[in-house]
């Protein structure tokens, strides 16, 4: 098994789920200390269960600056330092023009702007020089989709970020990238759905006109004897948060 984090640690905000939960599980795979963070206590308590290694599930919202400041002073207090921030916690709706509402801009900005500069921000005292921040964007900044206007704008924010904050943190050898996945099924995506068959359909469709005719997946392997738990609670009805 690789090693690649040994005595590292990181932080990956919405990792109680999906793709942050599978990159929470790659760090902690390669020793690193790993903190995850989620709105739910329940959900993140069970996600940092579902990892073995040296694992700590904290409750925080990313649009709260309180909840942060309680984050990062606990890492602080337990490891002392941050290597590896990954800004994985993100909001998506369908919305078409015409239909989009204050409630649905304000939550889909909060958490993919707002949460993401705020996320960084506070880190950065603790944040080794040399240290590396991650930000979770989407290919959905480079190719439209219906409905997605917002989602795809707020995405197209992280891009920018990143290539000035990249130009701010040089001094500090802090590198800042942004990392665009494609089309993939996470329990985010599946909020956007009302019923199991809309799901199917909406899954089903994702993944028209990449080379894998397919959605990808944040499924991790699992070990042949270790049970599965659910990391959270997927209710359905748009906007959706992790």
């Amino acid at each position: 098994m690789s090693n690649a984090f040994h005595d590292k640690v990181a932080v990956v905000t919405g990792g109680s789920a999906g793709i942050g939960h599978v990159t929470a599980r790659k760090i902690a795979e390669g020793g690193g200390t790993v903190y995850i963070t989620g709105r739910d206590q329940d959900a993140v308590t069970a996600a940092a269960a579902d990892i073995p290694g040296d694992v700590i599930g904290v409750r925080a919202d990313s649009r709260s600056a309180d909840d942060l400041d309680r984050l990062f002073a606990q890492v602080e207090r337990r490891s002392g330092r941050l290597d590896v921030l990954v800004v994985n916690a993100a909001a998506i709706a369908t919305a078409p023009l015409g239909t989009i509402t204050e409630n649905v801009i304000r939550t889909v900005f909060d958490v993919n702007i707002t949460g993401t500069i705020m996320s960084v921000q506070k880190a950065l005292p603790l944040l080794a020089d040399g240290g590396v921040v991650v930000l979770t964007g989407s290919m959905a900044a480079h190719k439209a989709s219906r409905g997605r206007s917002l989602y795809a704008a707020s995405k197209a924010g992280i891009r920018a970020l990143a290539r000035t904050w990249a130009l701010e943190l040089t001094p500090r050898g802090i590198r800042v990238n942004v990392v665009s996945p494609g089309p993939t099924d996470t329990p985010g995506i599946a909020q956007l759905a009302a019923t199991a068959e809309e799901r199917e359909a909406l899954i089903a469709t994702m993944g028209t006109g990449t080379p894998m005719t397919r959605a990808a997946t944040a499924a991790a392997p699992r070990p042949a004897n270790r049970s599965t738990r659910c990391a959270a609670r997927s209710p359905a009805g748009p906007p959706c948060t992790s």
